[in-house]
């Protein structure tokens, strides 16, 4: 064996060694979560992600150990930013394209003040900008997804971790609530179908909730509904770009320096995008493209589910219970806010 493969192998089990416990608790949690989540759907409509971060919180005690921290942290870190650069794979951008330059502009501005919103009420609050940051993130482009990509992006602060959690929690149980009552609002507006989809799409947290408030409408609500939440997940790279600069401004200003991170999986997110777009379109290599597409799709989703589990599992109970009302009221506004914005603006222009 040459000397580079000695040392590549001597690498691989030593990262087996640190790794492999934290990673291997995490694995079980989001199996686990994963059998769950028909279960409890019949009582309680809480998808898989949440039933993981909640059975990892149950566990903290045990993966509070020494042995599983190393990977704890490789999941939550490197794991999660492999997952959400596969994301890019459920895009297309034809199907964006379609949307046309109005509902593209109403997107934009609702998801923009909305995030702007997040940080008004954070300090209106009197919390940290972290915390706004992720509220309005994640009310703005996709959930849970939105909150671990934007996480990755925010200094270290005194409750961060618990923070995610929690808008990670409040997002599935208001985007619940909005699969429900949105439809609803849509009915007594007047929205057509295709309205109706653009609401949905533009408003609601979770792509799943999305998925079932549109196509209980119809087909064309849910098809218009399903491209509207693409292509705000397409504008996370932008808005993770944002507020990393934010950040990294205030650091400049306090400090006199400070280094805007580049986070490389955002752009490899948008390349998988673009390659995404191409490769659907050439019908010599789709029978192998897209299989393989799947596949990584697949894996994403496995990937978050994973990361969101060790997230749980290094997070204890007592600091979620810490959490006051000013979290519940920062996460409700910007759900509302983006919620007025949206509807608004379809009424008026779209």
């Amino acid at each position: 064996m040459s000397g580079i493969g000695a040392r590549g192998l001597a690498n691989g089990r030593d990262f087996v060694a640190r790794c492999g416990p934290g990673l291997a608790l995490s694995v079980l949690v989001a199996v686990a979560a994963v059998l769950l989540a028909p279960v409890v759907a019949t009582v309680f409509a809480i998808p898989a992600m949440v039933i993981a971060l909640l059975i990892g919180i149950a566990l903290n005690p045990l993966a509070a150990r020494p042995i599983f921290q190393p990977g704890l942290t490789y999941a939550v870190k490197n794991l999660l930013r492999i997952a959400v650069a596969l994301l890019g794979f459920r895009i297309a951008l034809g199907d964006i394209i379609e949307l046309g330059v109005a509902t593209a502009l109403i997107v934009i501005i609702s998801m923009t003040l909305t995030i702007v919103s997040g940080f008004l009420l954070a300090r209106l609050f009197g919390q940290n900008a972290g915390y706004g940051a992720l509220a309005g993130a994640a009310t703005a482009v996709c959930g849970a997804s939105a909150t671990l990509a934007t996480a990755t992006v925010l200094p270290q602060y005194k409750g961060k971790e618990a923070d995610i959690i929690f808008v990670v929690v409040a997002v599935n149980a208001l985007s619940t609530v909005a699969m429900v009552a949105y439809p609803a609002i849509c009915f007594w507006l007047g929205f057509d179908d295709r309205l109706t989809g653009i609401m949905l799409g533009a408003t609601i947290h979770d792509v799943a909730q999305v998925v079932g408030a549109g196509y209980a409408v119809s087909e064309e609500a849910g098809n218009t509904a399903v491209i509207v939440k693409l292509f705000r997940v397409f504008l996370l790279l932008p808005v993770v770009l944002a507020v990393g600069w934010y950040f990294a401004s205030a650091t400049a200003a306090k400090t006199g320096a400070a280094k805007v991170p580049v986070p490389v999986f955002a752009i490899v997110f948008l390349a998988l995008c673009i390659l995404n777009s191409i490769a659907l379109e050439i019908p010599a290599i789709a029978p192998v493209y897209v299989p393989l597409r799947e596949a990584l799709i697949v894996a994403s989703t496995w990937g978050l589910l994973i990361a969101i589990a060790a997230l749980g599992l290094g997070t204890s109970m007592k600091a979620i219970v810490a959490l006051g009302w000013r979290h519940i009221a920062t996460v409700s506004a910007t759900t509302l806010v983006i919620l007025v914005l949206a509807t608004g603006l379809i009424a008026a222009f779209a």
